[in-house]
């Protein structure tokens, strides 16, 4: 059983380290940094290529922490990026980070790589790449709680009022809304990384927002390829 620990901010006068892992993208990261009570310094960010994720990952977070002189028990929190993204990527990343977490007893928050790619563009709306003409999609305003959802044609031409500027990085993205949302303000920004998730929920560490381990799990937004295809599979008759 999973015993909780302090909250990081009864934590900061001896601990202020924070762990980041990214796996939700094409490329993934993983960053260490140094919360001051008021911002991060980044000590460190270490790039994955997306592909070798389930080999690199580890290896890569045992060298972010040696390049910055600590242990994995002295780090205060984890900050998991969830989704939207590859299934594999997000279940590889989120696998690891509940092994860390037991392991050390380190609190984790969770946070959706579309808020992070939002915060990065100081913008309140952002989309991602989902593939088959579609987009990963946050919608947010001023003074409304942000929403996120799997969004094609259709789904775009449904939303009013359409958001005035959207945060992007990637050319797919960027081509369905120019199209569907010719009067919106494409901002293009690099992909999310680790470190940005970092400098995003410093704050919410130090409030100790952390998620419950056991119910951790991916913000996929879409299902997967087996739930789909799988369907008719699984609800057709067998024949005598």
């Amino acid at each position: 059983m999973l015993i909780h620990p302090p909250s990081f901010a009864a934590q900061t006068q001896t601990v202020k380290l924070l762990l980041g892992i990214d796996t939700c993208g094409p490329t993934g990261s993983v960053a260490l940094g140094r919360w001051d009570g008021q911002s991060v310094e980044i000590l460190g960010q270490i790039e994955l290529e997306g592909r070798s994720y389930s080999s690199t990952l580890v290896a890569a977070v045992s060298e972010v922490l040696a390049r910055g002189g600590v242990t994995l028990r002295e780090v205060g929190v984890i900050v998991a990026v969830n989704g939207p993204g590859s299934f594999t990527g997000v279940r590889v990343g989120l696998s690891a980070v509940k092994g860390f977490a037991e392991a050390a007893r380190i609190p984790v928050i969770a946070v959706s790589r579309l808020e992070v790619l939002a915060a990065k563009a100081g913008v309140g709306s952002a989309a991602l790449d989902a593939h088959r003409h579609e987009v990963f999609l946050r919608v947010g305003a001023p003074g409304e709680p942000a929403r996120e959802l799997l969004a094609g044609a259709h789904e775009l031409a449904a939303i009013d009022p359409v958001p005035t500027r959207i945060a992007l990085c990637d050319d797919a993205a960027a081509e369905l809304f120019g199209s569907a949302w010719p009067d919106a303000e494409l901002i293009r920004t690099a992909a999310p990384t680790a470190a940005d998730a970092l400098q995003l929920c410093a704050s919410r560490a130090a409030a100790g927002e952390f998620v419950d381990l056991a119910l951790l799990d991916g913000h996929y937004l879409r299902r997967s390829d087996a739930e789909i295809f799988g369907e008719p599979a699984a609800t057709e008759p067998q024949r005598p």
